[in-house]
């Protein structure tokens, strides 16, 4: 854990009250780097509040992009790094869903978000990590198929008795946590309360005290303000529940997400200002594709 900066120093700091912020996890000499680009990405998005133009600067991985589009055909879409991508998104073809259609026939297809777009136009419906059972069991059926993540899958199937069927796409970042890896942790940090999300492997989720998606873990945190908690998930997302308790204490054994890594803010105040680059999807697929989107929307 970083120590924070003493007052002096934070006051000699570019924008320290923003500074004041994010300082117990970025030390004062990565915060003057990253001050400029900070400042003109403020300046633009204030710029942006005056005028008329729609416009989204999506900060995340390709998929996050084209579903904002989905949502907002109107608007434009723009993504900092056009190679942003999810091993778990590339994990699954359209072609892969005709295929598994043709295999289980009148086999509803719940799609995760984290998926193409031409990949959520050849399915039923989508689903998030924080209502893929619910949507599940919402469907009325006895089996369903469930993609693109075999670990999600599975630990949602461990909650319900409707059958799903599993495909094989696994997130580089959680499957690389193992009950090992949470033991080691428990011994050197006594007391420290494990949470993990469900694209985890299964053995890991039954070795922590609480699973679920970013939002219900930041939302277990609040409610039961453990004095040392850990979160297994990728870095970016256990950083910014940290910064939402900066009184408790986070232990940090996260894994990067390179893909997400690719986004910068150098990338970010470019795409402001170069208004690039833009994500389009095929009219043809949007179509397909957001309705599975709203299927999800109408029922979670």
């Amino acid at each position: 854990m970083l120590q924070t900066a003493s007052p002096t120093l934070t006051a000699a700091l570019p924008m320290p009250e923003l500074y004041r912020r994010v300082e117990r996890h970025i030390p004062p000499f990565e915060w003057r780097i990253l001050a400029d680009d900070v400042a003109a990405i403020l300046r633009l998005a204030r710029e942006a509040e005056r005028t008329d133009a729609d416009v989204i600067v999506l900060a995340g991985v390709h998929f996050m992009a084209e579903t904002a589009k989905l949502l907002n055909p109107e608007k434009t879409v723009l993504i900092p790094d056009l190679e942003a991508g999810c091993s778990l998104a590339a994990s699954i073809t359209a072609a892969d869903i005709r295929l598994l259609r043709e295999r289980h026939p009148g086999v509803p297809i719940v799609t995760y978000v984290n998926t193409s777009a031409a990949v959520k136009a050849e399915s039923d419906i989508c689903c998030t990590s924080s209502n893929a059972k619910k949507i599940i069991e919402g469907l009325g059926v006895p089996r369903v198929i469930m993609l693109p993540d075999e670990y999600l899958a599975r630990n949602t199937a461990a909650q319900t008795k409707v059958e799903i069927i599993a495909w094989s796409g696994h997130c580089e970042v959680h499957e690389r946590f193992t009950p090992e890896d949470i033991r080691s942790l428990r011994e050197g940090h006594p007391g420290i309360i494990v949470l993990a999300h469900p694209e985890c492997p299964p053995e890991v989720i039954a070795e922590c005290d609480f699973s679920g998606s970013t939002a219900a873990m930041a939302s277990y945190v609040g409610k039961e303000r453990p004095a040392r908690v850990v979160l297994l998930t990728e870095c970016s997302m256990s950083d910014n529940v940290a910064l939402q308790y900066p009184d408790l204490e986070f232990v940090r054994p996260c894994n990067l997400c390179p893909h997400m890594k690719r986004i910068t803010l150098p990338k970010i105040r470019h795409s402001l200002e170069e208004m690039t680059h833009e994500v389009t999807v095929d009219p043809a697929i949007a179509d397909r594709a957001r309705r599975t989107v709203e299927r999800m929307l109408a029922m979670g």
